[in-house]
């Protein structure tokens, strides 16, 4: 009878264990999802359902209309062509010198080294707000021994992104860094004795590897240059119409593209949350939309990172 109760127990742990930890997995994706489910209700609310606290999931009256004030305020069809060409240029260029960076860091010796690794370390360890003043210094120094217009233009960010000092790129060098030091040397010296160069030992062994975790990188990147704000307002100055830059004067230009010009300002065409929600709802669909089609190559790109080695 102890027995019989004693492995009656033992199976009932694991169970308890299991539900413990569904438990908290969905208490943690709670609270990642609440915001986005959130903005979704609000964005589908009519002015009246948002200032009426009987309403707080479900609303009297589903509209998308929101959505299509939001979308005449933030002019989708130029601020969605430039965002993404920006935000694929400057990801590109940050793949590009992450991996070469990482790589180099990870299979040569040369003097300095250490040193140099420091000094990527140090680039994501100081503020932002620090280097925008000398970088602006530099940059307008340089037009001007030139003659060429760089602030206002999109060359600016262009040029740190290749020089590996764009939006967080001290992380992306570690990614590679790190990746790239555990892929076995072995590999190497064997593409070396069939007479393959560095360049080629480059891109025929290590980059066929590390296919999703290059793809990790330039999603991180892309994601990090959509969003950024601060450095493109400071070099770009509006000469690229963006889809953050323009939700964050969403308030301002609400009264012109969205409300209309002499319209009457009534209950359900004033500034409210559930225009805010509509913009920022459209602002991060097109982030969502390339997330669940890379799914799965970016999952499996995260879990290499861990895995790979001798």
């Amino acid at each position: 009878m102890r027995k019989a109760l004693h492995t009656v127990q033992r199976r009932g742990r694991p169970i308890i264990v299991k539900i413990a930890i569904y438990f908290v997995l969905i208490l943690i994706g709670y609270q990642f999802l609440y915001p986005i489910l959130r903005m979704i209700v609000l964005s589908m609310m009519s002015a009246r359902d948002i200032i009426n606290p009987a309403v707080t999931w479900i609303p009297s009256g589903w509209t998308f209309n929101n959505l299509k004030i939001a979308l005449q305020t933030l002019q989708l069809e130029k601020t969605l062509v430039g965002s993404l060409w920006f935000s694929t240029l400057l990801a590109v260029c940050q793949t590009v010198v992450s991996s070469l960076t990482g790589y180099a860091l990870a299979r040569y010796g040369f003097p300095g080294k250490r040193i140099w690794f420091v000094m990527v370390l140090m680039s994501f360890i100081i503020p932002a707000p620090v280097v925008v003043i000398p970088r602006i210094m530099m940059f307008v120094g340089i037009q001007e021994s030139i003659g060429l217009q760089l602030i206002g233009t999109w060359i600016p960010q262009t040029v740190l992104s290749v020089l590996g000092q764009g939006v967080y790129s001290a992380i992306l060098i570690l990614i590679c860094y790190n990746f790239f030091r555990m892929i076995p040397r072995a590999l190497d010296e064997a593409a070396s004795i069939d007479g393959a160069n560095a360049f080629q030992v480059f891109v025929h062994v290590i980059l066929r590897l590390s296919v999703s975790t290059i793809l990790v990188v330039f999603l991180f990147s892309f994601v990090w240059n959509w969003n950024e704000t601060y450095f493109t307002d400071t070099f770009l100055r509006g000469s690229v119409p963006l889809l953050p830059n323009r939700l964050a004067m969403f308030d301002s230009m609400f009264a012109t593209y969205g409300q209309g010009a002499g319209s009457v300002a009534t209950p359900e065409n004033r500034i409210n949350e559930a225009f805010k929600m509509s913009g920022t709802l459209i602002a991060i669909l097109p982030l969502l939309i390339m997330y669940l089609f890379v799914q799965r190559h970016f999952i499996k790109g995260i879990e290499n990172a861990g895995i790979t080695g001798e």
